[in-house]
């Protein structure tokens, strides 16, 4: 039994869905987003809640996940999703100039972005902070993670760029392991 699966999607007043064979359309105030899906999921629309049905018992996984796809794609065409990133280091920095991306993050080039035309981008007048906001959970979610990579968070020191709240685990420096007995002082103290 698939347990999000069974789960009825309400539909908000100010969001249409349409249905045509396994092709999912939605369309609400912040835009519109369009989904096929494989034949062994059904759609129906209840009680202005949109059901999803499997065929038969081996697909149980494809019904929870075609059930929350479709309940990302309502959210985001009545409410934008959103993701912050933010740039720590020294030097390090973003710029925008029309719909491209430059990073700044202590390479000797600068990084550079072409970000799509349904993905909404803002950068803070310092530059420390980019804000992402789409319709389409997935597809902010990979551009976000692109970005994070171009230069991931140091170990040691935690330069580079993270998702807003993310905590980066530091490791102690060469400096640190030589404390506490381990290391040459402690060989010396053993005598």
């Amino acid at each position: 039994m698939s347990r999000i699966g069974n789960k009825p999607i309400p539909i908000p007043n100010n969001v249409k869905i349409n249905l045509a064979g396994n092709e999912v359309s939605v369309t609400g105030p912040a835009g519109n987003l369009k989904r096929s899906f494989p034949p062994v999921v059904s759609f129906s629309i209840e009680n202005n809640s949109l059901i999803v049905k499997r065929k038969s018992e081996e697909y149980k996984a494809l019904h929870g996940t075609a059930r929350a796809i479709i309940n990302n794609m309502v959210i985001g065409v009545s409410n934008l999703f959103e993701k912050k990133l933010e740039i720590q280091g020294v030097g390090y920095k973003a710029q925008l100039t029309g719909k491209k991306l430059t990073i700044q993050a202590g390479y000797s080039h600068p990084i550079e972005f072409d970000i799509p035309a349904d993905i909404n981008i803002e950068v803070d007048p310092k530059g420390l902070i980019i804000t992402l906001k789409s319709v389409d959970k997935e597809k902010l979610g990979l551009i976000a993670s692109k970005i994070r990579l171009s230069k991931e968070p140091d170990a040691y020191k935690g330069k580079g760029i993270r998702y807003a709240g993310e905590y980066i685990k530091k490791k102690p420096g060469k400096a640190a392991i030589g404390v506490g007995g381990i290391g040459a002082a402690g060989a010396v103290a053993k005598k």
